[in-house]
């Protein structure tokens, strides 16, 4: 039955509300047939952001992420999502084309009774909180078959693991702009539309030849023009790989009409240092030093500045010690991350730690908050070191 005016106006008695106090526009609310049967369950809610909200109005697209056995993320063209299931104590229904008290005062409505129908209802939503994207597990994928260039065995396997951009969208838990920027940050590059990571040993038998040339040419690190490097090494190394060895160890400008790089020496005494780390357990700091700045380019000077997040001094041993520690072999969910650290070290200052959770830190938070949440502080000989909260096993 459907109510009328009169029924109204006296449930409005009752209740002790004043009429006139109201919009005249009145909804009677009731389940339709399909909606009396329905459960809670059968329909999701997701709250977004005024932003997201406009992309999709815009015509974009928003994504679910991730495998059975992980926690499902949404991602727009830029951001990830956690989606969190948020319980309310009032029921949410859903009523389509049901107008809201901005929309009924703009129209010339005279004590009109609107008889809508309940399409479902729900006790929960989706909220979304805005998270780290996960990007260890495309590192992951990709050296599972490293390029270790045109003529090695591996490129002859049809059945080697190689993957697209597609592919790795459908397995990586993070948005398109987020994964392009971390596969420029793994000198990542498409061969035969396949995104690859270079074979280490690969990767700097290809600066090797750009450094040498750089040195026989007695040309700037600042100005290495391409089309003299492509025509010198083409012989060696297929052109497509010189020129990303130098996007991935410079920055391309054009001078002239023609195209230069100029080398980042950060960079290069970067990889070159790693080059020695990782075929020893811990090094000598002071030998390897010495070793390693006669192993850069001539005109380059290495600093220990450039080492951070790559590798660990140990002053407190004697002599001083260096080892190989990569930022990105370490675990990505926080509490993880600090364990495996305290596991290596029992204390550390802010200065040792900082290269190895600055990626932890989200857009609002700091190394000295995280320092906080997760690890105690105390002094030892006038400086302040950071160990764990919990014992480690």
């Amino acid at each position: 039955m459907k109510r009328t005016r009169e029924e109204v106006d006296a449930t409005l008695q009752i209740a002790k509300l004043d009429a006139a106090e109201l919009l005249p526009a009145v909804h009677c609310l009731g389940f339709g047939p399909g909606a009396s049967g329905a459960a809670a369950g059968d329909f999701c809610l997701l709250e977004l952001e005024p932003t997201l909200c406009q992309q999709l109005e815009d015509g974009q697209s928003l994504v679910i992420r991730g495998d059975k056995d992980e926690q499902a993320v949404l991602c727009s063209k830029d951001k990830t999502y956690d989606l969190k299931i948020a319980d309310t104590s009032n029921m949410l229904l859903f009523i389509p084309g049901c107008k809201t008290p901005d929309q009924l005062k703009k129209e010339d409505s005279h004590c009109n009774i609107i008889h809508t129908e309940i399409f479902g209802f729900s006790n929960n939503y989706w909220e979304l909180r805005r998270c780290r994207p996960k990007l260890k597990k495309l590192k992951k994928l990709l050296m599972e078959n490293p390029y270790e260039g045109p003529d090695s065995q591996k490129e002859k396997d049809s059945n080697s693991s190689k993957y697209t951009t597609e592919d790795l969208l459908d397995q990586i838990q993070a948005s398109e702009e987020e994964i392009m920027t971390q596969l420029q940050v793994l000198n990542a590059c498409e061969i035969g539309g396949y995104w690859r990571i270079l074979e280490f040993d690969y990767e700097m038998k290809l600066l090797n030849h750009v450094t040498q040339l750089v040195d026989s040419e007695s040309w700037s690190f600042s100005k290495v023009p391409l089309n003299t490097c492509l025509q010198e090494l083409g012989p060696l190394e297929p052109e497509e790989m010189i020129e990303h060895c130098l996007k991935c160890y410079g920055k391309k400008y054009v001078d002239e009409g023609e195209v230069y790089f100029e080398l980042d020496a950060d960079k290069i005494c970067r990889t070159t240092a790693q080059m020695l780390l990782q075929n020893a357990v811990k090094f000598n700091l002071a030998e390897f030093q010495e070793v390693w700045q006669q192993s850069v380019p001539e005109g380059m000077i290495t600093s220990l500045d450039q080492l951070k997040g790559l590798a660990l001094v140990d002053r407190h041993s004697r002599p001083e010690i260096i080892s190989l520690l990569k930022v990105d072999d370490l675990p990505e969910d926080n509490q993880e991350r600090f364990n495996s650290l305290f596991s290596l070290r029992e204390k550390w200052t802010e200065e040792d730690i900082a290269p190895y959770i600055q990626d932890l830190c989200g857009e609002k938070q700091t190394i000295g908050a995280l320092l906080t949440k997760y690890s105690r502080s105390s002094m030892q000989n006038g400086v302040k070191v950071y160990n764990s909260r919990r014992p480690i096993s």
